[in-house]
């Protein structure tokens, strides 16, 4: 929280300072402490496999929130279902549906702990870059498919006042206002907020309500201070806050979204990072500290029908800790880079699993009653919990180095990073309810007695991890302005961890067990999963034509994952969902972007990217998946956008015009190891239209502008299989002030 003071004291500061010793008319040079691990420089020029969505892009396809990204990056998927906790990033066949992400997110440089918190409002972004293919050695954890960094407007780069207002259909409206200004010539401060609102596309046919309603705002203070020539500080704190109502899955035997339990997801995030950079000749020197805390609830009718089986509640409060000390320079030809990064985030969560008629009936007792027909049960309740509580402390710490070496057109570069992660698990699993045995073997029923189930388990697991993680890249530099081609081999790694959502599954086995039914969980088997990892080989080519009016970029990567990490639903009619480890897991494939500046006002972008991600070896001890592909992941991810703009003379009655159509592509998707369900490729068509005159804007778009239905997401649970559809066709108004001083 020190980062907080920050403001303050550098306001202070500066109201100390000597006015005199400033001149009223200073000038600063442009200031950045954004690229602090990726160098100085533009992308084309680095051998990565990288997008970057600029802020005019932004506004132009409308990008509210990460998943607005997804396709906009050659095999980039964020799919678009659930609640904003759902934040599942899929990147070259690689990703995760819970617990660790494979794709890290950096805010400001700040690195976010957990990806519950991905999925937040974009409010005057600078610009998102899309890292793909591992980047381990430098950004360490949870970035095994890449990497995400988004910079936030600097009040050094820019001053004056922004305001955006926006209503659409589905009853969606959002709101936004930003203030930027210089206290002092090298002193700026930014003030952000939004508010956004969506009444929602889709209905629970149980009571009538909006089953995707959802409200929400952030408040964003970022302080930009140069308190001398070679030292720059940044400072950026958040709030964050969300609610929503339900969840729209639909069962598939109905094609309706009916269920009868309440259904919400509630967030406040805060989060306060500090960047320090220092330069001084040939070296520099970074300090990056932030905070991070998580306050959420997820409740849910985990049943998803209109029968009363049995709901989740998950109330989780984390904070966290990160520091990352980065010092890189240069010697002539040779080139280095070195660092050691700490972490710790401590977290508690309550999370009870509470069965009601429909599951106590059918879920425990038919299944007693199958085994024992001439001494059944009944229960004493209507309802019963299954409670579990956990902490969940986990630290980290890591030191990490890059050295790169200039050989004419040549250059070689090594990294290598030392990772130690230690995680412990504290749970607590109770259940108090009980049951009365009936005799039927006489010539009247009789009551035989009452049991009374008394479950009270609680213990603590805890496992570290250590990693070196290698990477080797070889670059040359060909006759074209910011042209290169690359060849590497890194690996990727993801820690393991712990299934919280299994231990309702343990006990309720435990619960069948005390009944007479035989339990097959153990926990220890049960709840952990294994580290992923990941060998990830590419060649890759950034182009450009000597006017710079046709740029692309292509890739070929080869990835040899093992342990991948799964989300999956236990067999049989359960309650929690589980992270299994498949054995081993391949992914090939080629991205290719490219942009082209015809002449004219008009430009031509797409990105096109393909992926054949199968399991080598996956049998869960029933069903071998060798050569099945790997779910959720897509086959093809496509986008194609083209942009026309023309300036009138000042004064005139429109003094700009931009007109924008684009159409996004993906699939085939897989919905489980079996590949039994898939979604098919399909298109979405978008376009927009902005109007302009001195400070106003007006942008006129829409979405899924041919109807197209399309599923987003599909599982399985009680043996029962749902799917949430796609938004429809939707469209809407945009209006923009912007008042810049001058």
């Amino acid at each position: 929280m020190s980062g907080l003071l920050l403001p303050l004291l550098v306001v202070a500061a500066a109201a100390a300072a000597d006015s005199a010793s400033v001149p009223a008319a200073v000038t600063l040079d442009e200031v950045s402490v954004t690229a602090i691990k990726g160098g100085a420089g533009s992308t084309a020029l680095k051998p990565v496999a990288a997008t970057v969505v600029g802020e005019n892009e932004i506004e132009r396809l409308g990008i509210v929130t990460m998943k607005d990204v997804s396709e906009l990056a050659p095999n980039f998927y964020i799919p678009d279902y659930g609640s904003r906790m759902t934040s599942s990033i899929y990147v070259r066949g690689i990703g995760a549906r819970i617990d660790q992400p494979s794709v890290g997110l950096n805010v400001d440089n700040v690195p976010f702990l957990n990806k519950d918190n991905y999925d937040f409002d974009l409010v005057d972004i600078e610009r998102i870059e899309v890292m793909r293919g591992p980047q381990s050695t430098l950004y360490g954890r949870n970035t095994m498919a890449g990497t995400i960094n988004v910079t936030t407007l600097s009040p050094l780069r820019w001053q004056g006042v922004r305001v955006m207002a926006e209503g659409g259909t589905g009853g969606t409206a959002r709101a936004a206002a930003g203030f930027y200004g210089k206290l002092h010539p090298r002193l700026g401060m930014a003030l952000t907020a939004d508010f956004h609102y969506q009444n929602g596309f889709f209905k629970n046919s149980y009571n009538g309500a909006r089953a995707d309603r959802e409200e929400g705002g952030s408040l964003r203070w970022k302080t930009a201070w140069r308190p001398a020539a070679a030292t720059m500080v940044e400072n950026t704190a958040s709030l964050t806050l969300s609610r929503q109502h339900g969840y729209p899955y639909a069962y598939v035997e109905t094609g309706r979204i009916a269920y009868n339990d309440t259904c919400f997801y509630k967030r406040t995030g805060i989060t306060d990072g500090l960047t320090v950079k220092w330069t001084g000749g040939r070296v520099s020197v970074s300090s990056i500290t932030s905070f991070q805390y998580i306050d959420d609830n997820m409740t849910l009718d985990q049943d998803f029908l209109p029968d009363s089986y049995f709901t989740l509640t998950q109330k989780r409060r984390e904070w966290g800790l990160t520091q990352d000390v980065v010092a890189q320079g240069t010697a002539g030809r040779y080139t280095w880079l070195g660092g050691l990064f700490g972490f710790y985030k401590r977290g508690t969560m309550d999370a009870p699993v509470t069965f009601k008629e429909d599951g106590i009936e059918r879920l425990i007792i038919a299944h007693r009653n199958e085994m024992n027909a001439d001494y059944p049960v009944s229960w004493d309740s209507d309802r019963f919990p299954l409670l579990s509580y956990f902490t969940i402390p986990v630290g980290g710490f890591a030191a990490y180095h890059r050295s790169s070496l200039e050989l004419g057109e040549w250059t070689l570069a090594a990294d290598l990073r030392l990772d130690i992660e230690h995680t412990r698990l504290d749970y607590r699993s109770v259940c108090d309810a009980s049951y009365t045995i009936h005799d039927l073997t006489g010539a009247e029923p009789t009551v035989f007695g009452t049991e009374r189930v008394d479950i009270d388990n609680a213990g603590s697991l805890s496992h570290t991890y250590v990693q070196l993680l290698p990477k080797l890249t070889v670059t040359r530099r060909l006759d074209l302005p910011e042209s290169i081609i690359y060849a590497s081999s890194s690996k990727g790694y993801k820690a393991g961890g712990y299934n919280t959502q299994m231990f309702s599954d343990v006990l309720q086995q435990q619960v069948m067990a005390s009944m007479g039914v035989t339990s097959k969980y153990d926990v220890a088997e049960i709840v952990s999963y294994k580290p992923e990892q990941s060998w990830n080989f590419e060649v890759g080519t950034h182009l450009s034509t000597p006017s710079r009016r046709l740029t692309a970029d292509v890739a070929l990567f080869w990835i040899e994952c093992r342990d991948q990490q799964l989300t999956m639903f236990p067999d049989g009619v359960t309650t929690g969902r589980i992270m299994a480890n498949a054995g081993r897991t391949r992914s090939l494939g080629a991205e290719l972007s490219a942009s082209w500046l015809i002449g004219g006002g008009l430009s031509l972008k797409g990105a096109w990217g393909y992926t054949n991600a199968t399991f080598r070896q996956f049998n869960n001890g029933m069903i071998d998946y060798s050569g099945k592909r790997v779910p959720y992941a897509p086959s093809n991810t496509l986008f194609l956008g083209a942009t026309w703009a023309k300036r009138f003379a000042p004064g005139s009655l429109i003094e700009g015009i931009e007109a924008n159509i684009n159409a996004r592509g993906l699939g085939d998707i897989y919905w489980d190891e079996a590949n039994t369900h898939r979604q098919p490729f399909y298109m979405l068509a978008g376009a927009s239209v902005r109007l302009s005159r001195g400070v106003w804007s007006v942008d006129l778009w829409g979405e899924n502008l041919t109807a197209t239905r399309f599923n987003t997401f599909s599982y399985v649970s009680v043996g029962n299989t749902f799917l949430q559809r796609g938004k429809p066709c939707r469209g809407g108004i945009t209006l923009r002030l912007t008042f810049a001083n001058t």
